[in-house]
């Protein structure tokens, strides 16, 4: 596991589009299919990482929170299911039913979708507006498996509760520390 922070993109910059199937259902969506009129939350996880785990269970809490509130939320795993076997659709499917994720979770075989955004660890949150346009990038919060701080998604909340009520989403933010994505050797 490689300690690997989120690249930051810039603010403003629109979501690129992408085709992905979900492995719950099989059916492939895209984001178009997906998105809200209000906000979307695009999460790069994945099933194996430690950083995933230690927060999964507050993403389902997130989603679940904002579902009424016109908030789609997109999971999409890229890692190279050839070095890391955890992460296939298979492994995946049992860990969307077994946490109950209340959204689909996607699979990036080709990890195309993860290079068009620019994606560098798991857990990795990008929250877009009505337009697709990037209005927060980063962390959930603060707390890491190793520092004892508590799970709040404060950071996540904050943007999204802005984004809700038309506010403006503070710039300064902070960026998700987790393990690198598993890039497939070239």
């Amino acid at each position: 596991m490689v300690l690997t922070p989120s690249t930051m993109v810039t603010l403003g910059s629109k979501a690129p589009e992408f085709q992905l199937k979900d492995v719950v259902s099989g059916k492939f969506f895209s984001l178009s299919e997906l998105k809200s009129e209000t906000g979307t939350v695009i999460m790069f996880i994945c099933n194996h990482c430690p950083y995933v785990k230690h927060v999964q269970e507050e993403i389902v809490n997130l989603a679940n929170d904002f579902k009424n509130k016109n908030i789609s939320f997109i999971a999409i795993s890229s890692n190279d299911i050839e070095t890391y076997p955890e992460d296939g659709p298979e492994k995946m499917k049992e860990t969307a039913l077994e946490k109950k994720y209340p959204f689909p979770y996607l699979f990036d075989e080709t990890q195309n979708t993860a290079k068009a955004y620019n994606a560098a660890c798991t857990p990795d949150f990008f929250i877009y507006d009505k337009e697709l346009k990037l209005i927060y990038r980063g962390q959930l919060d603060d707390s890491r498996p190793e520092n004892n701080k508590p799970i709040t998604g404060n950071d996540v909340r904050e943007a999204l509760n802005n984004v809700i009520n038309g506010n403006l989403i503070n710039p300064n933010q902070k960026p998700s520390m987790g393990c690198n994505i598993k890039w497939k050797k070239e």
